[in-house]
Parts: structure tokens; sequence; C-alpha cells
């Protein structure tokens, strides 16, 4: 099954080129929109319904503590050193799996996987500055 990813600025070239070659739908930031502020790239997975490949950890305080909308999953890398291909390798194994990530934030570590479930996509439509909010 073909992803729907975006790929943000920090995600390695050669790990976007290795989920391609798996047949995976990869937008990289890099390539299209480089300087892209978080909450742009954010925008931009929620519009496209991509889910969102990153080395920043300020996603999870978008879509947690700002209620930002939220794409189909993020997937945050916290590895702390890598060849430039093992991201995408880790990321196309994961996908390969036939486990379903929809709805979650998705820590990738060098010690395994930590799951969260994303705040509900109906949730995220009101926000603490929306006087229905309160």
């Amino acid at each position: 099954m073909t992803a729907r990813l975006l790929a943000n600025e920090n995600f390695p070239a050669p790990s976007v080129a290795h989920l391609r070659e798996r047949g995976h739908d990869v937008l990289a930031i890099a390539e299209v929109a480089r300087s892209l502020s978080d909450v742009e790239v954010l925008a931009l997975a929620v519009g496209e319904q991509r889910s969102v490949l990153t080395f920043d950890r300020d996603y999870g305080e978008l879509v947690f503590s700002r209620r930002l909308p939220v794409p189909p999953a993020i997937f945050y890398l916290r590895l702390p050193s890598y060849r430039p291909a093992e991201p995408g390798m880790l990321v196309a194994s994961l996908l390969e799996s036939k486990r379903s990530f929809a709805g979650l934030f998705v820590v990738i570590e060098p010690t395994g996987l930590r799951m969260r479930p994303l705040p509900s996509r109906d949730a995220t439509l009101l926000t603490p500055l929306d006087p229905r909010a309160g």
C-alpha cells in the first residue's frame, strides 16, 4: 500500500529517495518549498492528507498543545546518529509492516517505537482563541 508522506526539510534526501523507490508518494519540503515554518508545513500536510516525517519535536507541541489541525499521522524520528538512508529504511519497514499508523503520533527511537493518538480532528477545529471553545 502506498503511503502519502510529507518529508520535513530536515529529512535526508537519500531517505526520501528510498521511500520513493519503495513506491511511496513523498512530497519533500527541501525540494518544493524550502524555509516553510513548521505551522505552514503542518497545514500543507493536512491540506494534502499526507503523514509528516520529521526530526523536529515541535510538531508534538503544535498538535497537542496548540491544537492545530492534524495530518493523518506524524512520524517523529529521535535518532542520535544515522546514515542518510536509514530513516527512510526505518519508515519504509514500518509502513510495510501492515500496521495502521492512522491517527497516531509515532516516535521512532533506537530502542523502538512509542505511539500516542493524535487529537481528534473535530477537537482541533476549536482553538482556545475561538470563542466557541470555551
